[in-house]
């Protein structure tokens, strides 16, 4: 278990690391040079990522398991196609939380 666990924080720090070495990149294409740069733009633009990002990650991980429980309720039970289908499109609720977040920023 700590195995995966340690899996899954390195490699959220990778990508977070490549979103700071992307803002820095997008800040340089918009025409500043690099005395300009205003750091309040490059933490706006850090921010949106990780709203947009994280919320992904967290929905992908629990849509995993709720989905798997979600088969295996409708394995027993036929009837309960219903409440599957509303438990698996719940987490999705959580992207568009982050993709408001986002344009919020």
């Amino acid at each position: 278990m700590k195995n995966k666990t340690l899996k899954i924080g390195v490699r959220m720090m990778l990508v977070m690391s490549v979103l700071f070495i992307l803002t820095g990149i997008v800040a340089a294409q918009t025409g500043d040079s690099a005395d300009n740069v205003n750091t309040e733009n490059a933490y706006k633009m850090i921010g949106a990522g990780l709203a947009l990002g994280l919320t992904g990650i967290g929905t992908g991980m629990s849509q995993g398991q709720i989905g798997a429980a979600a088969v295996g309720m409708l394995a027993e039970d036929k009837d309960r196609f219903t409440h599957a289908l509303i438990f698996t499109a719940l987490p999705e609720t959580i992207v568009l939380f982050g993709f408001l977040a986002m344009f919020l920023l």
